[in-house]
Order: structure tokens, then sequence, then C-alpha cells
């Protein structure tokens, strides 16, 4: 099992949406965890790479230095980048907090993750068909192989560092989810993301308990060593300081269950009506639109029907460094109801169902013209680096972002301007869980 006997059903950590964790109290929160940690121990850490933002950069030092006060034989860290590429090393000097990989105790590796590579992979067990079925309440019927990075089964402990804010494919980041897509093989990232699209991003974004959720947290049972996961809820002011008000400990289940209680508090904006036009400026951590279309994500709740989302994002240099071809080939950004007829007669696409998602979570979600045909809710107009020829070929609008203004939008009651979109969540009213 993932979680050793002496903590199950345990956490540690506090935290609360007026909370403001002092670096000390994360040192308590980090010390207990890490108490049943023995001498000798092979130990992987998991992080997130740079299009996720969190503490980690404080965490990871001190954990390092407590492992190595417990005599730990080794410590290595794996980045959860998914389908993502590798990170630079100084981005991940800058991840883990340290100007030198040397800085950090007992630190040997940072492997990056290779998730289209099988000779990189481990298979640790299957999901049966009947157990995908009962999981995800019948959306998927099919037998789904368990491969993950090959690193995870030569340690004893695993230390999951990340954070929670809602999620479009689990409802919520963290926990089981830095294994699953994380550090996976194709089989389970296809099948996961495939799953959120069909459950429709409506019902599952800023959600616990969603059938991606109960079928990544049982895949994450078949992890061999024992987890422990450090979960935090954090926040940046406008003179982008980060502000941590939560970090829970332990089980990898509740610590993601604890720290999605605050999240939620924090992370999810409530506008009591939609929006004819919301233009995002995208947050500055996403450079390409494969996962900053997380603006179309967390804002597709207040936009009208027939109305635009404007993302002004000047940094942003693809639609995709990995799967910018695939996009295009496969028809670009379409309603759920289209996409699912594209994977329905293209077996290349029924093998790139990560794709497939990412293609209607863009658009967000279709409405049906009296001609019975589908089309997006919403228009998308991209202000970027992306040239025009490349926004029609993904079915975007295009927009000049020297010609941008954001000041033509500031005077309209029908416009809603967000700034740093992509990490907050926008709904009109709150939700049922």
């Amino acid at each position: 099992m993932a979680v050793a006997e002496n903590l199950k059903n345990q956490t540690t950590g506090f935290g609360s949406p007026d909370s403001d964790l002092t670096t000390e109290e994360m040192r308590a929160i980090v010390e207990s965890a890490l108490a049943d940690i023995p001498a000798g121990a092979k130990v992987l850490a998991i992080i997130a790479d740079k299009t996720r933002d969190d503490n980690t950069p404080i965490l990871f030092p001190i954990a390092a230095g407590l492992l190595r006060e417990r005599r730990a034989a080794k410590f290595d860290a794996l980045v959860a980048q998914g389908t993502h590429p590798p990170m630079s090393d100084a981005d991940k000097l800058a991840k883990i907090g340290a100007s030198r990989f040397s800085d950090i105790p007992l630190l040997g590796s940072v492997f990056d993750h290779h998730w289209d590579d099988p000779e990189q992979l481990a298979t640790i067990g299957t999901l049966a068909a009947d157990e995908v079925d009962e999981l995800t309440g019948g959306l998927l019927t099919t037998e789904v192989p368990l491969t993950v990075n090959r690193h995870v089964i030569r340690y004893d402990h695993i230390l999951i560092f990340g954070g929670t804010v809602p999620h479009e494919v689990a409802g919520f980041a963290g926990g089981a989810k830095y294994f699953f897509p994380g550090i996976a093989g194709p089989e389970l990232t296809n099948a996961t993301h495939w799953l959120g699209a069909c459950a429709t991003i409506e019902r599952i974004i800023g959600r616990v308990e969603t059938p991606t959720r109960r079928m990544i947290e049982a895949a994450a049972d078949h992890i061999p060593a024992n987890v422990i996961s450090f979960t935090s809820v954090i926040t940046r002011d406008d003179e982008d300081r980060q502000r941590t008000h939560a970090l829970f400990a332990g089980d990898c289940r509740l610590a993601l269950r604890r720290a999605a209680e605050v999240s939620r508090m924090v992370h999810i904006k409530y506008t009591g009506r939609k929006y004819k036009c919301v233009v995002a400026l995208l947050d500055e951590h996403y450079e390409d639109l494969w996962v900053g279309g997380k603006a179309s994500y967390k804002l597709g709740g207040v936009i009208e029907d027939g109305g635009e989302l404007i993302i002004f994002a000047p940094q942003l240099k693809a639609i995709s460094d990995t799967h910018g071809d695939a996009i295009e080939r496969f028809g670009g950004y379409a309603p759920l109801e289209v996409v699912r007829e594209r994977v329905e007669h293209d077996p290349e696409l029924r093998s790139n169902l990560c794709v497939a998602a990412h293609l209607a979570h863009v658009s967000f979600a279709g409405r049906r013209l009296d001609s019975g045909e589908f089309v997006s809710r919403y228009r998308i107009t991209l202000a970027s680096q992306v040239d025009a020829d490349t926004c029609r070929r993904v079915n975007l609008n295009y927009l000049d972002p020297g010609a941008f203004r954001v000041a033509d939008y500031e005077n309209d009651p029908n416009s809603l301007i967000v700034e740093r979109a992509g990490r907050d969540l926008y709904l009109v009213e709150p939700q049922d869980e």
C-alpha cells in the first residue's frame, strides 16, 4: 500500500484562509511528518515543475536538513512534470530553493520524467476493467495498466511537495495527482485526462470527490514505498510576496482534503453574475497554451453564452512545445461533443486522449445551435507571440498583443478583467460538492 500503517488516517499541520505561516511553523510541521524516517532510509522527493507555484523552495531545504540529521542514506528528487518539457537547471534550483545543487544536504540527483519513454517506466499494477467502471461511474470501462517512472520503485520513502488549487482534471491539484499523471506513463495519463473531459469541466473543477480523484487515488495505492505528502495552500500579493495559508503533511488523501478545504476559500472567487467579455491577463508562469489554457478552465464559468474570453499573454510563445502539432492535426479546440466524434472516427486521436481532453477543456463547454450543430459556448481570442495563422488553425481568434489595451475594458460594466489569470477559479455562485 502507498501509506504505511502508522500514517493511515493521520496528518499533521494547520492553516486557514486568514493564516500566514512562518518558516519556523512550517519547519515544525515538516519535522513532525518526518519523525519516523529511520537512519539509512532511501528517500525520493517528488516536486512540481515551474508551471506550479508552491512553497517547495522553503520546504525542500528544510526536509533535506532534517533527513541528514536522521542519517538518511540517500535523497534524490524527481520532477512531476507530466507531459511538460523538462526544466532547465536554473529552474530546478529555483524550485528547490538553492543556488547550487550542492547547497542541499544529501541531495544526489534531480531526475526529469520521460512519460513517453518505455525504458524509463516500470509497471506497478493494473486497474481492472470492473474497478475502473466502478471508480468512474461507468464513464470509463477498460482495464488500465499502471506505469510510473522507474525511480519510484528504488526508494523506501517518497515525499510529495506541492500545493493545491482548483484543477480541471482532478477537481483539486495535489496528493496522488503527483503520481498520476505527474510521474506516470501514457496509459493513465490519457485515461484520467479523457475521464475529466467526459465528466465535464463544470462538474469537476473545484470539487474534491470526483471520478478522476477516485481513479488516481486507487492507482496510487499501488505505489510500493511509504508516502508522505506535504500539501500547501499559497497565494501571492500584489508585490509578489508568497503567503502560505496552510500546510498539511502525512497521508496523501487526508492532507489533500484538508488543504482543499482551505483552497476553496482562498482560490475560488464568486462574481454573482456572468460577463459578456472576460479579459484574462495570463499568469507569467504559463509560456504555452497547454498550461495557459487554465485561463479558460478557470474563467469559463462566468462568461455568457456567445461571449468572449480574451487571453493577453505576451510571454506565451506556442500553443504547446510538446503537443502543438497534434493539436493542429486533430482539428484544434472544440466542444466535448465535437471532440467525442473526432475520437470515435480517428484511431490516432483515440491513442492520444490526453490531447483530446485538452481540446475539449480549453473550449470549456458547448452549446447547440438551432441547426443542431455544437459550437463553443464562447469564443477565445489570443493576444500572444502565437501568429494569426496558427490561431486560426486551432480555432482561436487572433489579437495583436501590441494593439491590446486593458484600459479599453476597464469602464465597461459587461467586461471583467482578471489579473494573473489561471490561478484562481471564478464562479457565479458556490457549487455543491
